[in-house]
């Protein structure tokens, strides 16, 4: 099975600098970028185990993932 990788250098390249930035200067935004990593990792574990996308654990940890990502670039975007 192929896994489309979503850490957050990979999903934004283009920011790389500032997010290097805010890890090493923002506890919070490095505290939302850890969880970020945690639930992506995990979901390409499960995804990786051939487990179901539809499966509702999964599909809950997806919105957990895109609901930190959409944290994240924000505060990407306005610092």
């Amino acid at each position: 099975m192929n896994i489309e990788h979503h850490d957050l250098i990979h999903e934004l390249p283009e920011h790389r600098e500032r997010i290097h930035q805010l890890l090493t200067s923002n506890t919070h935004f490095s505290r939302l970028f850890d969880e970020y990593h945690q639930v992506t990792k995990e979901v390409e574990r499960l995804e990786g185990l051939g487990m179901p996308v539809t499966d509702e654990s999964i599909s809950t940890m997806k919105g957990t993932r895109l609901k930190l990502k959409d944290e994240l670039y924000a505060m990407i975007q306005h610092s």
